[in-house]
């Protein structure tokens, strides 16, 4: 299986969860997936917790976009922000 496959069918299933006893909540477009050192999960796991007053201070894109350069991936921002 292919990771946009496994995010296609997560996305797709957990909306029906999410729709019955979340009223509004929808998926944005996209995807990204990282991985995590196991020595990093207690802060993924906290950032996670946290993650709607985080997005209050910094936008998705601005935050995907300093996760891509931590990481050396390079990107041209026409094909990775959505919009």
């Amino acid at each position: 299986m292919h990771l946009g496959d496994l995010v296609r069918d997560l996305k797709a299933n957990s909306s029906r969860f999410m729709k019955t006893n979340v009223p509004g909540f929808s998926w944005q477009d996209g995807y990204a997936a990282f991985s995590v050192s196991p020595s990093q999960l207690e802060v993924v796991k906290r950032y996670i917790a946290r993650q709607e007053e985080h997005h209050r201070r910094r936008t998705f894109d601005d935050e995907l976009l300093a996760l891509l350069d931590k990481a050396g991936v390079s990107y041209d921002k026409r094909y990775v922000l959505a919009g």
